[in-house]
């Protein structure tokens, strides 16, 4: 049981690879029980454990101080005992007994017989992967995955089994389905099943009541200051600098795309880093105060205007620049039309929107559905109360991104964990060709296509790469050889190798390229690119 290496995930992410799922188990465990200094966040994976950190200062501190640790096994009653009634009547019973030579009883005995572990967690919120104590039932995924796996089913997959929390593709064998709820908001802890947990499948014949699905989680609007959506445009949410710390359950860190725009939308109000904001997409949308506000929007370029009540004859219509707080009075009506640079607006009320948060953040994940749900007209937002002095800022000069002469947006990039996987060559095709940004983007990623000239990036290494933690700004490479760099809503585990990192201080700038914007990536070391801890950017 050993540390065999450890990698720099870009410059705020150290992976471990270990010798086996014992030390990975013992690692966890361990890190766990005592977090390191600067420790973010925990990732275990089948041969694999993934660090985030605050700065790439804790994060070399981090690299040296695991290779240093005696990580003995991990408690064999870590966690907790979870029973799990399963009604044995999946699609791929007859298929699994037929592929391991037993009977369907005898898949039902091996399968209810046995004590599973919960090893790590990922790929949805609420999703655990079990280790059996035997490997009776080792069957392989199907040779093409089902665009839906209802919520529920009890899969086997290789030496794991799981339980689909929620309906999703999956290219797992299923064998039965069970009606007990995996992911609940409302529970102190959402997740039934969690690292390091046992788990016991109970065979039952006996109907079960499906659990109601868990209320969406709003505050009621009772009073108090208010901001009306009349018109969301293509997609406005609600964000703030996300909920790190959860990634063993599936939960991705979501938060703000571009978190310097948010942040210099809630300086220029007054607020702390950390209020919650609207992140609009192209700069399109309209709103009604309901009490007067103090706002400012900052990020893609937009037309500001504000209506003026009818039979308000003093103030008019008028025009307010971006990046500057205004007065937004009772009743008056903001309006946005997009201004043609950058792809994300954020707009900030002194305060801060005050919805209710979910696992201590109010951002909107838009991969797992978890926190507010999209705003749509009619939506009602409260304004938090003001506490302190809440000084209102100074106009400030853009963030947005600036290409070069050519049109050329640059962005820095830290090699690795993955680099081997593509040689010397690989690297070299990903920093000395341009790329272009595709129509299929979103908040999970910027999917990446060739520009003039170019051609898939190339593996040097045959096989597939197990799952493992990955980071916001991985360019992970699928087989297409085109990479994905992923944004704030990317799942926290990865299947496909990650050739480099964008460094945190140019992720806003990547949130802010539209479809069409041509890329180049320049490789920095990571001292090179000043890192360091900052309030207004994801782990």
């Amino acid at each position: 049981m050993s540390v065999i290496a450890t990698r720099f995930a870009g410059t705020r992410s150290v992976l471990v690879e270990l010798s086996d799922l014992d030390s990975v188990l013992a690692l966890d465990a361990l890190l766990g029980a005592s977090p390191l200094p600067g420790q973010l966040d925990v990732l275990a994976a089948a041969s694999t454990v993934f660090i985030k950190a605050d700065s790439w200062a804790n994060a070399q501190k981090i690299a040296g101080t695991v290779r240093t640790l005696e990580l003995g096994s991990a408690p064999a009653d870590a966690g907790t005992e979870v029973e799990v009634p399963v009604h044995y009547d999946g699609e791929d019973l007859a298929e699994v007994a037929e592929k391991t030579g037993l009977s369907l009883e005898g898949v039902i005995n091996a399968h209810s017989r046995q004590l599973w572990r919960a090893a790590f967690g990922g790929f949805a919120p609420g999703f655990a992967y079990l280790l059996g104590e035997d490997q009776v039932l080792n069957v392989p995924r199907r040779s093409t995955p089902r665009k839906v796996v209802p919520s529920g089913a009890v899969a086997l997959a290789g030496d794991y089994s799981a339980v689909y929390p929620r309906a999703s593709p999956g290219g797992w064998q299923l064998i039965g389905h069970t009606d007990a709820v995996l992911w609940d908001l409302d529970r102190k802890n959402p997740a039934l099943i969690r690292p390091q947990d046992r788990v016991r499948f109970v065979p039952t014949r006996t109907a079960m009541q499906v659990a109601a699905t868990p209320r969406a989680h709003s505050a009621p609007v009772t009073g108090g200051n208010l901001l009306e959506i009349l018109d969301p445009g293509l997609q406005s949410l609600i964000q703030d600098l996300g909920r790190p710390g959860y990634g063993e359950l599936g939960v991705s860190a979501a938060g703000a795309a571009d978190t310097a725009s948010a942040a210099q939308a809630n300086r220029l109000v007054g607020n702390r880093a950390t209020e919650a904001v609207i992140e609009n997409l192209l700069g399109a949308m309209s709103l009604r105060a309901h009490g007067d506000a103090v706002i400012a929007v900052s990020g893609a370029t937009a037309t500001i205007r504000v209506d003026p009540v009818d039979g308000d004859d003093f103030h008019g219509e008028r025009e307010i620049p971006m990046d500057t707080p205004f007065a937004l009075l009772d009743g008056e009506v903001l309006t946005l039309e997009p201004g043609g640079n950058g792809l994300r607006s954020y707009l900030a009320v002194r305060g801060g929107i005050d919805v209710a948060p979910v696992l201590g953040s109010r951002s909107t994940d838009s991969m797992s559905g978890i926190g507010p749900a999209p705003l749509t007209a009619g939506t009602r937002l409260p304004v938090g109360a003001i506490h302190g002095a809440h000084v209102v800022g100074n106009p400030e000069p853009s963030p947005l991104p600036v290409p070069d002469a050519q049109g050329i947006y640059t962005l820095r990039i830290s090699a690795g964990p993955r680099g081997d996987w593509f040689g010397e060559a690989g690297l070299e095709r990903l920093t000395g060709q341009a790329w272009k940004v595709s129509a299929e983007s979103n908040r999970v990623g910027v999917r990446l296509a060739l520009g003039q000239d170019a051609e898939p990036l190339q593996r040097i290494r045959e096989g597939e790469l197990a799952s493992e933690g990955v980071a916001v700004g991985a360019l992970q490479v699928p087989p297409s050889g085109l990479p994905v760099l992923f944004l704030a809503d990317h799942p926290v585990t990865g299947g496909y190798p990650v050739i480099a990192g964008v460094i945190a201080e140019d992720l806003p700038a990547a949130a802010q390229l539209p479809p069409g914007a041509t890329i180049r990536f320049e490789y920095v070391a990571p001292t090179q690119s000043g890192t360091s801890t900052d309030e207004g950017t994801h782990a």
